[in-house]
C-alpha cells in the first residue's frame, strides 16, 4: 500500500509509524529511498510526529550530497508498508521454483540419499557455527545532559523526542530531570552504544534537530563497558 499522499496527514501518519523503529526508509545507512520519500513532502512534518520529524531533520543535513547517497529511486509506492506483502510474493515464488526442481519419478533411493546429503551439510554448517565463538563487541555507557529553552518546554514531550531516535546499536536506559535554575530543569538520559555503529557527534546532531524542545546536550559522563 506504500505510504499514500505524503503531503496529507494520513501519509505523514502513515510515515510516522513507519519510522517509528527504523532510522531510514531501507537499510541502516542514508539512500536513494529516503531522498524519493523526502522530495515527496511538502514541508516539515509537524512536532507531534516525532519519528518523522527526526528523519526528516536527518535527511535534511545531506541535501548538499544526496546525489551521491547509494541506491537507485523507485516508484514512491514501492516504498513504506507494502515491502512486507513483496517479500512474501517473494518467498512464494522461490518456493514455486524449487518445487518445480523436484523429480516426481525419481528413484526412493536416490530421494533418500539426495536427503540425507542435504541433512548432513546442514549439520556440518550449524556445529561449524556454533562452535565460532561471537566476536568482542566495544560497548559504551553514556549519560547525557538534554537542556531546555525555558521552564515552559514540555520536558515529557522532550524525552519522548530523544526517546524516538531509534539506531542500531543504541539501547535508551534511565532518565531523570534535574534543576538547573529558575525553575529550568534539565533531562539526564542513560544509554549505551556499539562504539562503531554510534557516536556522541551523531546523538547531538539528532537531539539538537528538535530545535523547539532541545537547546543544547552535553555529554555528563562516558564509561567503557
Amino acid at each position: 500500500m506504500g505510504f499514500g499522499d505524503l503531503k496529507t496527514p494520513a501519509g505523514l501518519k502513515v510515515l510516522n509509524d513507519f519510522l517509528a523503529d527504523k532510522s531510514y526508509i531501507e537499510g541502516f545507512v542514508p539512500s536513494q529511498a529516503d531522498v524519493a520519500v523526502f522530495d515527496a513532502l511538502s514541508g516539515v512534518p509537524q512536532t507531534d510526529l516525532c519519528h518523522a520529524l527526526r528523519w526528516y531533520n536527518h535527511i535534511k543535513s545531506y541535501q548538499k550530497e544526496k546525489a551521491s547517497l547509494p541506491g537507485v529511486k523507485k516508484p514512491l509506492g514501492q516504498y513504506g508498508p507494502a515491502g512486507v506483502q513483496d517479500t512474501t510474493k517473494a518467498a512464494h515464488a522461490v518456493a514455486d521454483e524449487d518445487d518445480d526442481d523436484i523429480d516426481l519419478f525419481g528413484s526412493d533411493e536416490e530421494e533418500d540419499e539426495e536427503t540425507t546429503r542435504i541433512k548432513e551439510e546442514r549439520l556440518a554448517a550449524y556445529n561449524a557455527k556454533k562452535s565460532k565463538k561471537p566476536a568482542l563487541i566495544a560497548k559504551s555507557s553514556i549519560l547525557l545532559d538534554v537542556k531546555p529553552w525555558d521552564d515552559e518546554t514540555e520536558m515529557n514531550k522532550l524525552e519522548e523526542c530523544v526517546r524516538s531516535i531509534q539506531l542500531d546499536g543504541l539501547v535508551w536506559g534511565q532518565s531523570k530531570l534535574l534543576p538547573v535554575g529558575y525553575g529550568i530543569k534539565k533531562l539526564q538520559i542513560a544509554c549505551v552504544v556499539e562504539d562503531d555503529k554510534v557516536g556522541t557527534d551523531q546523538l547531538e546532531e539528532l537531539i539538537t534537530a528538535f530545535e523547539d524542545y532541545v537547546q543544547s546536550m552535553d555529554v555528563a559522563a562516558f564509561n567503557k563497558i
